[in-house]
């Protein structure tokens, strides 16, 4: 059977190298179930960093099964980066996506790095074309979207170098004014909210607009929660 690293294990094991993560108390937050389908969250804050958060699903007994990852720079100039897993009924979905909240534009060296890391996993076959959403404009092109079947192991090592030459910029990235960077990662996560999808209108659905707020706002991206 194919073997895969999971985003928590890998994430945790990565930037616990490089830092010392403090976890938060989510409070019942922590694991919340509905309807079959179960959301277990977990967050720490990343010393002179930021926030990071894992948060893993499972629905219908196992066969569809989600992970993602996040991490938010506020306390250095650095993109927002999501990292998602998601298997439904045998599919696989690998994403790695990075957002423009930086205070000042990203070196050309940075993009050419991640481009590096895509381009060794060109083989993999990339997930059909989506309608427009309101954050294509601040997603880097150097991010990766692939969907397909049997590819277990090479879409984790492809989450997994992808992972390590974030966390390996991030130790040398410039560091900024927190309150102005925390405010983008802010208005990000607030439009996100604003916006909805698939994971966010679930949630939603499923605990009610208080929960699901302070699921995205508070856990997930680590910022205050709007009135």
């Amino acid at each position: 059977m194919a073997k895969r690293t999971t985003l928590h294990n890998s994430v945790l094991a990565t930037l616990g190298r490089t830092y010392a993560l403090q976890q938060e108390d989510l409070g019942d937050d922590a694991r919340l179930s509905a309807k079959g389908m179960t959301f277990e969250t977990e967050s720490w804050k990343i010393p002179e960093v930021g926030h990071l958060c894992v948060m893993q699903m499972n629905a219908f007994f196992g066969l569809m099964r989600m992970e993602t990852a996040i991490i938010a720079p506020t306390d250095v100039d650095f993109p927002l980066f999501n990292l998602d897993w998601v298997n439904a009924f045998g599919a696989e979905t690998q994403i790695a996506e990075l957002y423009d909240t930086q205070l000042i534009p990203w070196p050309d060296e940075c993009h050419d790095a991640f481009e590096f890391v895509c381009t060794q996993y060109a083989d993999l076959p990339d997930a059909p074309a989506k309608d427009p959403h309101w954050y294509d404009d601040i997603l880097y092109p150097c991010s990766f979207h692939k969907k397909g079947r049997g590819l277990t192991e090479r879409m984790s090592s492809a989450a997994q170098d992808y992972l390590a030459v974030y966390v390996e910029l991030l130790a040398s990235a410039p560091s900024c004014d927190s309150t102005e960077k925390a405010a983008k990662v802010q208005a990000f996560a607030e439009k996100l909210f604003e916006e909805g999808g698939p994971a966010v209108n679930q949630v939603t659905k499923l605990f009610g607009k208080q929960t699901a707020k302070r699921l995205v706002l508070q856990h997930m991206y680590g910022t205050r929660l709007s009135k």
